[in-house]
């Protein structure tokens, strides 16, 4: 089969520091360090990220040497290829990072946890009823920590239950709208890189404090992203799936304005497995309160473009739906994103006459029309980071596309193809330079997980910080 020529789309540029002319990089990293964050001179930060802490009692000690680090300079001992160093977080990110006074924080009895014939029951009970202690602080503090030691692992998780207490915690913080941190022992406080924690955890604090790191540079502004993803409930005394929630959000085209709309879906044409697929009308309500949201972020104004992303395919009823909520300025692309595919592909290099063999990764921002409405985009593959430095992520293994299946719109695939590429480097939850899926989806389906086990997690909108 010969399939037509590719083309390949540059790294997408990421903006850092708004008053300064030129402040792009394609390295997040290294432009926070060259530049600064993008909100700095924008978003006052007053004396700097104050973060208050539930943690076990009798160690405060630990927790004290921990953000001790965070004013310190690491070098990387990995990913030494992407990983610049670490000089501090007020000297990269402008700002302090202070940890509070014991007065404003909380301890538990860890042996009382530990004790427990039902470890995650008392875990979580603990953990509800200091979370609502500290909501009363808010004032207080920006971001609440919560240290987790691997001795209370056991109530990490219960299979029999479905229980996950990173999602339990995530559900009943964002209802009291704090925005929190996460620390296990394993993999913050004793992980062998602290260049590699520190970075993670910088820009953890920095967003959730308020920041924003950096945006996208090269998208229009006019064009709006709405992500969507599906929660099914089972009743396991009927076996049926009788609580399904939709969740979208609405995304600036620079990446940012992530705020989400999570609500009860009535109405269910069909469902394969658990995604379901939307009744004409309830398709026309998801995308007019996502637009409402949007403009209520915009003084008002419409974009003149909305990019609609989901995973699952697009019914005709859900396509009917989408053009009633949107009106006739805006113009409407629907996309379906599938991340397994069995596509993959290499590159060869000629030297001195000879070609490379087995090859090398394809370049990262390759694309491929397969089909009329149907196009492969490589979101995985070699990054130039600079001259003589071609960085691939994933290290080994042969980089698979995502295929992008258009439901509506027309056009060529570049500017799609563009998009969806620099939405892969805005996930602010880690330090990576990329992701293979798209903020819209990666966004969504973490929203997504939670709400599953939090029923009071409907009908309003969330800013994503209080879900990272």
């Amino acid at each position: 089969m010969e399939l037509p020529g590719y083309n390949i789309i540059p790294e997408p540029r990421l903006s850092f520091d708004a008053f300064t002319p030129n402040a792009f990089h394609i390295h997040p990293l290294q432009g926070l360090v060259d530049f600064g964050p993008y909100s700095h001179q924008i978003i006052p930060m007053g004396e700097g990220i104050r973060v208050a802490a539930i943690y076990p009692k009798g160690t405060r000690q630990v927790l004290q040497s921990f953000f001790s680090e965070f004013n310190q300079s690491h070098e990387p001992k990995e990913r030494r290829k992407y990983l610049p160093s670490f000089s501090g977080f007020n000297n990269i990110f402008r700002t302090n990072l202070e940890f509070s006074n014991a007065d404003v924080c909380i301890e538990l009895d860890g042996k009382g946890i530990i004790e427990s014939e039902t470890t995650y029951i008392k875990l979580s009970q603990e953990l509800s009823h200091a979370i609502r202690s500290m909501s009363q602080r808010k004032q207080e503090f920006d971001v609440l920590a919560i240290y987790l030691p691997e001795a209370w692992s056991a109530g990490f998780e219960d299979k029999e239950t479905d229980f996950d207490l990173h999602d339990f915690i995530k559900g009943i913080t964002a209802m009291q709208n704090i925005p929190t941190q996460i620390l296990r022992e394993g993999s913050a406080i004793n992980y062998k890189c602290r260049c590699s924690v520190m970075w993670r955890l910088s820009i953890a604090f920095y967003v959730k404090g308020g920041g924003i790191p950096w945006k996208l540079s090269s998208i229009d502004q006019e064009t709006a992203f709405v992500g969507l993803s599906y929660s099914a409930r089972l009743n396991t005394s009927t076996n049926q799936f009788d609580f399904t929630t939709c969740c979208s959000q609405v995304f600036d085209a620079d990446g940012t304005g992530m705020e989400f709309i999570a609500y009860d879906a009535a109405e269910i044409e069909s469902r394969i497995g658990d995604n379901p697929f939307l009744t004409r009308s309830e398709m026309r309500r998801v995308l007019s309160k996502s637009l409402q949201l949007y403009q209520k972020r915009h003084a008002g104004r419409l974009p003149k473009r909305l990019i609609v992303h989901k995973t699952s395919h697009f019914k005709p009823q859900e396509i009917d739906g989408a053009f009633d909520a949107i009106p006739g300025s805006v113009d409407l692309e629907l996309l379906q994103i599938v991340q397994n595919v069995p596509w993959k592909a290499t590159q060869h290099v000629k030297y001195g006459g000879k070609w490379s063999t087995p090859g090398w990764p394809v370049s990262r921002g390759s694309y491929c029309q397969i089909g009329t409405q149907e196009t492969l985009l490589w979101t995985q593959g070699q990054v130039k980071l600079s001259s003589g430095n071609s960085f691939y992520k994933e290290g080994k293994g042969i980089p698979s596309p995502i295929l992008i299946r258009r439901f509506a719109g027309d056009g060529g695939w570049d500017k799609n193809c563009q998009a969806i590429l620099g939405l892969t480097k805005m996930n602010w939850n880690h330090d990576g330079i990329y992701d293979r899926l798209p903020v819209t989806l990666g966004y969504a389906s973490v929203l997504a997980r939670t709400i599953k086990k939090m029923n009071e997690l409907t009908n309003k909108p969330y800013e994503f910080r209080f879900f990272m």
